[in-house]
Formats: C-alpha cells, structure tokens, sequence
C-alpha cells in the first residue's frame, strides 16, 4: 500500500512539474493527495473538474480507478477521464485507452483504445507509446505489425518505459534486419515529426 502511495505521488509530481500554475485549491488537493490524504484531494478536485478544469478530471478518474479516497468504480473513472481526454488530456488519454482495452467501466473495445493509445502517444505520452505498440504486437484493433510495435516500443522506451525497451527486444526476434532498420527510420521520423501521424 505504502509502494502505491510513493508511486501514485511521484506520478502526480511528476504529472504536473511542467504545468502552468494552478489555483490553491488544486494545489492544496495535490498536497494532501501526495501525503496519502485523498478525502481532502476528493473535497479540492471536484469543484474543478465540475467546472471543466481537465487535470483535475484526470486525477479524480484516477482516484475512482484506483479507489484512493472513494469507493473504487470504473464507470465514474471513464466519465472523469473521458471528460479530460476530449480536452487533450495525455494521461487521461493513456488511461481512457486502459480502461477499453480491459472493458473495465465500458465495453471492451480494442479499436477505441487504439484511438485513446495513438491520441496519448502523439503527445509522447511513453506509456501510451509502448501500449500501443503492444497493440500492433498482438492484433488488437489494429493489423498485426511487427515494425510498428517495434517503432512504438523504441519511442516508449526511449521515452522512459521500460516496457518499450521490453517489446522493442520481443518484436526484434520476429523481425529480419531490414524490418528492424526501417522500424528505426519510422521512429526517428516520428521523434521529428514531434510524434504527429506517425
């Protein structure tokens, strides 16, 4: 639980370091969510997302997700990082395609978490770059393709995660040279591109 708590906090940290800033009443949401005190997080955030604030909508879904401070409930988790997702919201993005690529809180739908992945991914988004690339991995909404699973593992993991580097080195031992070149090529075209259309 104590793990949950340092990684939950380091991601919120992590998720708004480079953000502008932000009212008291998010700040102090943030502040208590980060010391583990999510009833005072829940009485902050609300307000906020109610009115639209999308950061807060994420966080709220993410609480609903994981049932830090509320009862946990998938549906109310979908609504909240719906609500930010439409407002370009990465992490919600992320977390939106999760929820319908697992049919948690919505009908499984690969297709739709393709949408959510690729729309998170295009922000460089790293988990959603290598959820993505796990996607073309299995042929789940999409057309299996091993050198877009390459490409989009190489990105996540060049963008932190770990479990880009894990595909990347999955889908290299289903590829011949020349796929796992052209891979390379499509992920430093994307880097260029700023992750857009690729």
């Amino acid at each position: 639980m104590k793990r949950t708590l340092t990684i939950l906090s380091l991601l919120l940290l992590a998720f708004f370091m480079a953000s502008p800033v932000f009212s008291a009443d998010f700040k102090k949401g943030l502040a208590a969510a980060q010391r583990g005190d999510f009833a005072i997080a829940l009485r902050e955030w609300t307000p906020l997302a109610e009115q639209g604030v999308a950061k807060a909508q994420t966080l709220l879904g993410m609480m609903y997700d994981k049932g830090r401070g509320v009862l946990q409930d998938d549906k109310i988790a979908v609504k909240w990082y719906r609500k930010a997702a439409k407002q370009g919201m990465a992490m919600a993005q992320f977390n939106l395609g999760v929820m319908y690529n697992k049919g948690r809180g919505v009908p499984q739908d690969h297709k739709i978490a393709v949408k959510w992945y690729r729309k998170a991914a295009e922000q460089g988004n790293a988990l959603a770059q290598s959820n993505l690339g796990a996607m073309y991995a299995q042929e789940k909404g999409v057309i299996k393709d091993m050198i877009y699973a390459y490409m989009w593992g190489n990105l996540g993991a060049s963008n932190g995660n770990e479990n880009g580097g894990k595909l990347q080195d999955l889908a290299a031992k289903k590829m011949t040279p020349a796929d796992i070149s052209k891979a390379q090529d499509l992920a430093r075209q994307c880097v260029k591109k700023k992750y857009k259309n690729c």
